[in-house]
């Protein structure tokens, strides 16, 4: 930031603890800060985030569509659970060049990728709604619009500057990453020795279905990128979580928990079942078939978690809302 670039460290702190810690909406408000760096700093470096909310009825969970400066809009959701967590959905990219058929932002193609700026903005955004009610943001998941490991850098980047203890000071063990399989990705991270929570949306044990509902796969089967994820069990210690998104009869049926088994049986392996937000082209499972699948995977002694879906009636799973604006 030029703006910024002869301040003294003293002063750089400054300005960290009035944007992540104060949670200032413009730079006037920082009476510590010199009235021309001020306004220097409105001129260059504005701190007012265009988002529009949605609140849902049914949870405790509220999605933005931000806008940013060049007129494109992107999507995050805050996801409030009962024991004070809150989670923060975050997008690294404007739409998503990978095209799973079950995802909303895949039909809405690849605009570009975010900035580190841009993906910060988001979890400010929602830092300053929860300053409002005393509370503050615990989690952050990569689990947005686009594939995070596509925008490798600009995501390692807005971690860090998130995790700085000057500022946001937010523990590293409370991010996560979730990606379609990306392999170079997972190695980078793994070679990096970084403690984020890595996650992989897998969604089936079956390598054709897995190709046809996500075209990447084709480039990164199911066997090689197992062996990526065992690398990196062994090279860092740290459980990986496999989300699995439940969708009526696709990838719901006993069989489907019996195949998925005999690939989770593994130490560090934690399945996550997902209850679909629909996008139109599926639907969700029911909660008896989800709880039997759950059910089938214990038996088999599979390590696994089950979350019903968060804010169905706001369009929340990722790319949802903006691609139905589209639409009509």
């Amino acid at each position: 930031m030029k703006t910024l670039a002869e301040e003294s460290g003293y002063r750089l702190k400054q300005v960290k603890k009035a944007v992540f810690v104060a949670l200032v909406n413009e730079w006037q408000e920082v009476l510590v800060l010199p009235a021309p760096l001020r306004e220097s700093l409105n001129s260059n470096c504005p701190l007012f985030i265009i988002g529009k909310i949605h609140a849902s009825k049914e949870t405790a969970s509220v999605k933005a569509a931000i806008e940013l400066k060049d007129g494109l809009k992107i999507e995050s959701v805050l996801m409030r659970h009962n024991n004070n967590r809150n989670t923060v959905c975050v997008s690294s990219q404007v739409g998503c060049p990978l095209g799973c058929l079950f995802c909303a932002t895949g039909k809405m193609g690849f605009k570009r990728n975010l900035t580190s700026s841009e993906i910060i903005e988001q979890v400010v955004f929602f830092a300053r709604l929860l300053k409002e009610e005393q509370a503050k943001v615990t989690n952050i998941v990569f689990m947005g619009m686009g594939e995070p490991f596509l925008n490798y850098q600009e995501v390692i980047t807005a971690i860090d500057v998130l995790n700085d203890k000057d500022g946001f000071n937010l523990g590293i063990r409370h991010f996560s990453i979730s990606t379609a399989g990306i392999i170079e990705g997972i190695n980078k991270l793994k070679e990096e020795g970084r403690s984020i929570n890595l996650a992989i949306s897998l969604h089936t044990a079956d390598d054709k279905l897995r190709q046809k509902m996500m075209p990447v796969a084709v480039k990164y089967p199911l066997n090689e990128l197992l062996k990526s994820i065992d690398e990196y069990i062994k090279h860092t210690g740290r459980k990986v979580m496999f989300e699995y998104l439940m969708i009526k009869g696709v990838n719901d049926s006993l069989q489907d928990a019996d195949k998925l088994a005999l690939i989770m049986k593994k130490p560090l392996y934690m399945v996550n079942l997902i209850r679909y937000n629909p996008t139109g082209d599926f639907e969700p499972s029911s909660l008896e078939t989800m709880t039997a699948f759950r059910q089938r995977l214990i038996d088999r002694g599979i390590s696994v978690t089950q979350r019903y879906h968060f804010g169905g009636d706001i369009d929340a799973a990722c790319g949802q809302l903006i691609y139905s604006k589209r639409k009509q």
